[in-house]
């Protein structure tokens, strides 16, 4: 009997011990992994349509998730839209506007002077005091890791990714630098890491006399270590170290941005694909590459690979159900350097060409694809037409962990909208300003569109465009809804504050 008692006894304390490892598995606050892609245009993930460039893995988050058909960026480039995307404020109340050289330190522009000189690298600071996401999911417990492209602050300021809110970071501090794949360093936390690559200068041509039809011309533009296998590493090294706890992961891989630099097996694969073509001979900027179509699809499907190996490596883990994946990107897609927007009709749905992508506030240039998958949470295969925009990044994810939000922010949780739940609440409008390409404002009101273009030119006149019925934004009929364009016109002077940096400062608004 008493042996019995005791067998007895054993079995209950293994199901008590089953019982409390279930009962922590489902109190433990949920990982986040937030993608955030560089210039991929809404219409390159087959999940949008894409029809050239393969893209299984991504477009498997979407089968498994859902899809965001209204969501939108921070901003038309780089700094700003991931300024709106850490600290949950529009363009119109965050400190970072527009992308900023930070040109009064000297030859910023000098790849060989930021290689001797630290303190010419990174863009303009964000204030120490900056509440950002990271932070936010930091002190609520979790651990938090960026690999990618940072672009707001610079080595030896307040703003680098380890003082505004992450335990570790590996990437490029400088989105200049991140103008080549193999850089003669990177940083890890906010240390130099030398890599072993003697980087090419930047918009350099092929050797004289070189024959631009054979591939050996632009051998001197694939060094020895691409920097994105760098960054991959040790986000899955810090994967593999943080899984104990809740962990928040902020994936700014610069890819597709320029220049055209992608492993060689992926060209390969793509040339077969796509046939003969015309070499890019750098005309346009960044580097030439012998094939330019080929190149840039094999950039986007390296990125799908690795998002593929992340998801196994959470599944290996035993944290994949656990853990919210978010896919989007930055802006939408560009128009030089070699890229054929139109080629693969990068834009989808949206002009995508010089005045309609990446730089402007017109759709091609903001709306971007955002895909979210969340085993148990977020119901597969679905979509949502939710208007949504970097700036409810902050309050999402917030939302998430489980922590209260600031109060002093634009967003607003779509965390209803991703799990199907019908308390989502709506923008009464979302609204940017870009001071760049001639001062730029844009406001998107239910199914109306409102852009001011040429600002520093004088021009107050507001474009109005019907989304629903003319979703290119070809028809303006700002002059048969006046009524609609004096509505915009007060949102545009509402929404609208001061910018601190005189750079930002767009004076036919006051400033």
């Amino acid at each position: 009997m008493k042996i019995k008692s005791l067998f007895l006894t054993a079995v209950a304390i293994v199901a008590l011990l089953a019982s409390c490892s279930q009962q922590e598995k489902e109190t433990k606050k949920p990982n986040i992994i937030y993608i955030l892609a560089d210039d991929l245009g809404y219409g390159e993930l087959g999940c949008y349509g894409q029809e050239l460039i393969e893209t299984p893995n991504i477009d498997a988050l979407a089968k498994n998730g859902i899809r965001f058909t209204d969501h939108y960026s921070g901003a038309p480039v780089c700094a700003p839209s991931r300024c709106v995307l850490l600290t949950g404020k529009h363009t119109g109340h965050a400190y970072v506007r527009g992308n900023d050289e930070w040109r009064s330190r000297g030859k910023v522009w000098d790849y060989k002077a930021m290689i001797a000189d630290s303190t010419l690298e990174g863009q303009r600071p964000m204030p120490a005091d900056t509440k950002t996401v990271a932070k936010l999911l930091k002190a609520a417990g979790y651990k938090t890791g960026m690999v990618g492209k940072w672009g707001l602050g610079a080595p030896n300021t307040h703003s680098l990714p380890t003082t505004q809110g992450f335990d570790f970071f590996c990437g490029y501090n400088c989105q200049r630098q991140a103008h080549t794949y193999y850089p003669v360093h990177l940083y890890k936390n906010a240390n130099r890491i030398y890599l072993n690559n003697d980087t090419v200068a930047p918009n350099s041509k092929l050797d004289k006399d070189a024959d631009p039809l054979n591939p050996e011309s632009y051998a001197k533009f694939n060094l020895n270590d691409y920097s994105p296998d760098v960054m991959f590493d040790e986000m899955i090294n810090f994967v593999e170290e943080s899984n104990e706890d809740p962990f928040f992961v902020y994936w700014a891989t610069p890819i597709p941005h320029l220049p055209l630099q992608a492993p060689q097996k992926w060209v390969e694969y793509y040339v077969k694909k796509f046939g003969e073509e015309d070499p890019y001979m750098g005309n346009r900027g960044y580097f030439p590459h012998r094939y330019p179509r080929a190149a840039y699809a094999a950039m986007v499907s390296y990125l799908d690979e690795r998002v593929g190996q992340l998801v196994a490596k959470l599944k290996e883990l035993g944290v994949y159900d656990n853990t919210l994946i978010i896919f989007t990107s930055d802006n939408g897609p560009s128009y030089t350097g070699g890229c054929d927007s139109q080629f693969f009709n990068s834009g989808g749905p949206f002009k995508s060409d010089y005045g309609w992508g990446k730089g402007f506030v017109h759709e091609g240039g903001i709306r971007v694809p955002m895909i979210a998958s969340w085993p148990g949470k977020i119901k597969p295969g679905t979509q949502t037409n939710h208007a949504s925009a970097f700036w409810d990044v902050l309050p999402t994810l917030c939302d998430v962990a489980g922590v209260p939000a600031p109060e002093d922010i634009d967003g607003i949780s779509y965390l209803p909208a991703m799990t199907g739940a019908s308390s989502q609440k709506q923008h009464d409008y979302l609204y940017w300003e870009f001071p760049a390409y001639q001062g730029q404002q844009a406001v998107r009101m239910g199914k109306w569109k409102g852009i001011r273009k040429n600002i520093f030119k004088d021009n107050m006149e507001i474009e109005l465009y019907n989304l629903d019925e003319d979703i290119s934004e070809q028809n303006n009929i700002a002059s048969q809804h006046p009524e609609v364009v004096e509505q915009i016109k007060q949102i545009m002077l509402k929404a609208h504050t001061p910018a601190e940096v005189e750079r930002f400062k767009i004076k036919q608004l006051g400033d």
